[in-house]
């Protein structure tokens, strides 16, 4: 049976080690979300960083436009913020209305602001441009998760499936920096299993792929990124968590695994260009 991997509990040990580390900060840290339009999923997103931004002694401020807003609208927005001293991340929550232009949007925040790691220019120091720069959310808050249960990366075969921009390529790209040897998979792989039953550590991200216990190789590290609900609507991720726990050493829960720990990659991003 597999150890299973407490996001949770890991990211309330984060946002207390964080809560120290603004105390002692002449300028308390304070992140900008930026939620445009209806979305139902966006507004408890933002709400609960919101939530755990406070535990971390980070001052959030929530700025809601209507679904119309235009992208010349937005932008402005964020540069009038890019000019604010007192505001130390920006946050865009994803996904925008079909009509606006999302890399316009987030290219526009300042890359010393740009809490996800989400601009060319972050993206390009972390493929090799420069040394200092932020990463992605969820792949840090994965990195400090397998950090925590004393998992070596270096020299494993690791296997990423999904090959999204917030996940899946900078997923991989920091599993090659802690010197594994990665294979990226997806929605078009022939034959997913012939990878994944290689591999020591298996990172599911694509809503679409279901791994199950078969696929796996024995005392594997299993982390599933994916959110979603079954025919009977209790949320789940990629992975069949009864059949993957029988065969891998570790795995992460859905929910309470990866999710807290995107929450604790914001706050320590938003600590870090804080500071």
């Amino acid at each position: 049976m597999a150890i299973i991997m407490d996001g949770i509990e890991l990211r309330n040990r984060i946002l207390n080690d964080l809560q120290i580390r603004t105390e002692n900060m002449a300028i308390k840290p304070k992140l900008i979300a930026i939620l445009v339009g209806d979305d139902m999923a966006s507004k408890i997103y933002v709400r609960n960083k919101e939530k755990y931004a406070s535990v971390a002694g980070i001052e959030t401020q929530i700025i809601r436009m209507p679904n119309e807003t235009d992208t010349k609208t937005i932008v402005e927005k964020i540069h009038e913020l890019n000019s604010d001293k007192s505001v130390s991340g920006i946050l865009v929550q994803l996904p925008l209305p079909k009509h606006i232009d999302t890399h316009v949007v987030l290219n526009a925040v300042d890359v010393n602001k740009d809490v996800d790691g989400f601009t060319d220019a972050n993206v390009g120091k972390m493929y090799g441009a420069g040394k200092e720069f932020i990463t992605p959310c969820t792949p840090r808050g994965i990195l400090a998760l397998l950090n925590a249960y004393d998992i070596d990366i270096a020299g494993k075969n690791a296997v990423v499936i999904g090959r999204s921009n917030i996940v899946g390529k900078p997923m991989a790209q920091m599993l090659m920096m802690q010197n594994a040897t990665v294979t990226i998979c997806h929605s078009k792989t022939k034959n997913i299993s012939d990878f994944t039953r290689k591999a020591d550590i298996v990172i599911a991200a694509t809503g679409k792929i279901k791994i199950t216990g078969d696929m796996l190789k024995t005392g594997c590290v299993l982390i599933d990124v994916g959110m979603q609900r079954d025919e009977k609507g209790k949320l789940c991720g990629d992975a069949d968590f009864d059949s993957c726990s029988q065969v891998a050493g570790f795995i992460t829960p859905v929910p309470g695994g990866v999710g807290p720990m995107t929450i604790a990659g914001l706050m320590m991003n938003l600590v870090d260009l804080a500071q």
